[in-house]
C-alpha cells in the first residue's frame, strides 16, 4: 500500500474515533495526546501511525471502524505498516 492511501485510511480512523465518545478518551489518554493535538497533528504521519496502532489493538475496534468506512478488515493493518515506524524488526 501507499503512503498517501495509508494516511487517507488513517484520517478516516481519526475522524471515526474523535466520533466516537468511547473510544476517543481511551485513545487521548493511551497517546498522550489532547484534543487540540488531534486537529494539530492530522497530517502528521507519525501521529496518523499511532491512531492506526490504537485502532488495530482490538479485533472488535477494527471491525466497527471497517464497517463505518467500507474498508476491508486488513486495511487498518495494512496501512498502518505502509506508515512510518513500522519497519521490520530483525533479531539477528
Amino acid at each position: 500500500m501507499q503512503q498517501e492511501r495509508a494516511e487517507v485510511i488513517a484520517l478516516q480512523g481519526l475522524a471515526w474515533l474523535a466520533a466516537n465518545d468511547e473510544l476517543c478518551p481511551l485513545f487521548l489518554g493511551a497517546s498522550g495526546a489532547s484534543v487540540d493535538d488531534l486537529r494539530e497533528r492530522a497530517t502528521d504521519p507519525a501521529f496518523l501511525a499511532a491512531v492506526l496502532e490504537f485502532i488495530t489493538m482490538d479485533d472488535a475496534w477494527v471491525v466497527l471502524f471497517c464497517d463505518t468506512v467500507g474498508l476491508g478488515y486488513d486495511q487498518p493493518l495494512r496501512a498502518r505498516y505502509a506508515l512510518p515506524g513500522a519497519e521490520s524488526v530483525h533479531w539477528t
